[in-house]
């Protein structure tokens, strides 16, 4: 049961943090447009923040891991969903007010809009592999088990966002249903881990 909570966990995270990627495109375009400059911006951003979130997940799995700390981690990268739909407006008038410039201006709001969400969702793939290993000579399988799991899910999260939800979708309806998506998934997760025990 602790397996398939952590492996439910990190499938939506991936799937998550991409379908945010795809919309954060859509989101900045009708303030900044849709250049490859601001494609750049975004992709940079994503991976900075995915970079320090595997730092600080790898950095919090020393500490004797939880499913439960997991748990928390992934509804709270639901909840910072939340400020992307109250806050995206003034965040672009405001950044677009300091600078038009798509180069910058990109930079910066999706530093100040999707940061967060991402970097939590990037320390979510180290604490789950810690959670999955019990003995060292294992670390390499479940490493590479999570990571096909959550890559796979990745791709998902890309293909259904960009081909279907934003199709049949509103941006911020997409994002409420990633965030709900989240919270749910970390809630059954728990509950799914404590049956197991």
């Amino acid at each position: 049961m602790k397996t398939a909570a952590v492996l439910a966990v990190a499938c939506w995270s991936g799937f998550m943090v991409m379908g945010l990627e795809i919309l954060s495109g859509r989101i900045l375009a009708p303030t900044f447009g849709s250049s490859i400059y601001v494609w750049g911006a975004v992709i940079t951003i994503f991976m900075l923040a995915l970079s320090v979130g595997y730092l600080v997940g790898g950095r919090m799995s020393l500490a004797q891991p939880k499913i439960r700390t997991l748990c928390l981690m992934h509804f709270l990268s639901g909840a910072l969903l939340l400020p992307i739909i109250v806050f995206a407006d003034p965040v672009l008038d405001g950044v677009f007010a300091y600078t038009q410039d798509p180069r910058a201006g990109a930079l910066i709001s999706c530093t100040i809009l999707f940061f967060a969400p991402a970097a939590v969702c990037g320390a979510i793939s180290p604490y789950a592999v810690r959670l999955l290993v019990s003995e060292a000579n294992a670390a390499g399988f479940y490493a590479g088990l999570l990571f096909f799991f959550s890559t796979a899910f990745s791709a998902a999260g890309t293909l259904l966002t960009s081909f279907y939800f934003v199709l049949i979708l509103e941006v911020n309806q997409i994002v409420v249903l990633l965030m709900a998506m989240a919270m749910l998934m970390a809630i059954s997760a728990f509950a799914l881990s404590r049956r197991g025990q």
